[in-house]
């Protein structure tokens, strides 16, 4: 009995199932596929763009399965439908992905398939970014560069008064930077969630989002990573400018952070392992006097990972990190050595390279500059 693949879920929000199908939309529909064969079933609302823009062999209408399950039940479900399209086609046995649905895993071993369930990546060829996703990513790269600029320009132009940075005659804020940024990546058809604009104290936590008043002289960490609404692929980009003087403490952790990031370049390359590259960036870290630990309830230093696999998802294998992962040409990641300590704030500079049979390409072109 042959095994088909088998995911239901919104591809809107599941990045297996839109690969798969390339088919975007928000409400869950099912894909499977068994052989070369991949098929979806949609609604009838569905139908017709499914027919013009789905990358699938079949297309099948979901009414239609339905009203063949109404000989078994009386008010069939998607369930039904999908059970009526696999045993059209001689499948018992289904191998889907961890998110699958349990109620689903139940139901169906309950009407006589057999479920395998695979963890991780479902498509683990999506990990291999061909050259359209490569230009994608570019893309989404390049808007964030553009948003990157405007935000460091409203920061250039800021007038520093006394420890705070002013514009247009009122604080700058973290608020207000993030809107321009975000203005921008619409304008450009991306959208942005998470956007941090971190200054002083907030920059030294690496997820802290940023809010209220920009300090000057103190580093402000931006990390800007939009999704493109037209091919949903992501870009990343950070950097950590200051305005006014930087102390002597930030401009060496800065260019720890720069050598950690060149060094990681040298690293990556076909086949290399990202937790042994993972381990020079943070011996590195360490030779240059710039310890990581925890310190007064909360860790301080390199505590976060060197890169990630960057596609469909913002964070998706491989992983350059304590767990790594063996790189392969073709893999897209983030390079974002940064090293964080309360008092000081934070430093973190990240590009995005393409994986290659002796080194690595950097897609990213925007400069790296602390003061400005």
């Amino acid at each position: 009995m042959e095994e088909a693949r088998l995911i239901i879920a919104a591809s809107a929000r599941d990045a297996d199932l839109y690969y798969a199908s390339r088919f975007h939309a928000p409400d869950p529909f099912p894909f499977f596929q068994v052989g070369r064969e991949r098929v979806i079933i949609v609604s009838d609302l569905e139908l017709g763009r499914a027919r013009s823009q789905a990358a699938v062999e079949t297309v099948l209408p979901l009414r239609t399965y339905e009203d063949r399950a109404k000989g078994r039940v009386p008010q069939p479900t998607m369930l039904d439908a999908v059970e009526e399209a696999l045993r059209e086609r001689g499948i018992g046995c289904l191998l889907v992905p961890g998110s699958f649905p349990a109620e689903y895993v139940d139901k169906l071993r309950d009407r006589g398939f057999t479920l395998r369930v695979k963890e991780g990546i479902f498509f683990e060829e999506r990990l291999t970014k061909s050259e359209a996703e490569i230009a994608w990513i570019t893309e989404a790269l390049r808007v964030a560069e553009e948003a990157m600029a405007i935000a460091i320009q409203a920061i250039r132009e800021a007038e520093i008064r006394g420890h705070g940075l002013y514009r247009a005659g009122a604080p700058l804020t973290s608020e207000a930077v993030r809107r321009l940024i975000h203005h921008l990546l619409l304008d450009r058809d991306c959208i942005a969630d998470h956007t941090i604009v971190a200054g002083g104290e907030h920059g030294s936590d690496p997820h802290h989002e940023g809010t209220g008043p920009l300090p000057a002289h103190e580093p402000l960490v931006i990390d800007i990573f939009p999704r493109s609404s037209r091919t949903h692929y992501f870009g990343d980009l950070t950097r950590t400018v200051l305005r006014g003087r930087a102390s002597e403490r930030v401009r060496q952790m800065y260019a720890a952070v720069l050598q950690a990031q060149e060094q990681a370049f040298s690293l990556i390359r076909d086949g290399a392992d990202g937790a042994a590259i993972h381990q020079e960036v943070t011996a590195l870290f360490e030779g240059l006097g710039f310890s990581t630990g925890e310190a007064n309830g909360r860790m301080q230093g390199f505590f976060h990972g060197t890169g990630h696999g960057l596609g469909l998802e913002i964070h998706e294998p491989p992983r350059i990190g304590k767990r790594g992962a063996i790189l392969r040409s073709g893999n897209v990641v983030t390079v974002e050595p940064g090293l964080y300590y309360p008092g000081d704030g934070g430093v973190r500079i990240e590009d995005v390279v393409v994986v290659t049979e002796t080194g690595c390409r950097n897609l990213t072109t925007f400069p790296k500059v602390l003061e400005v």
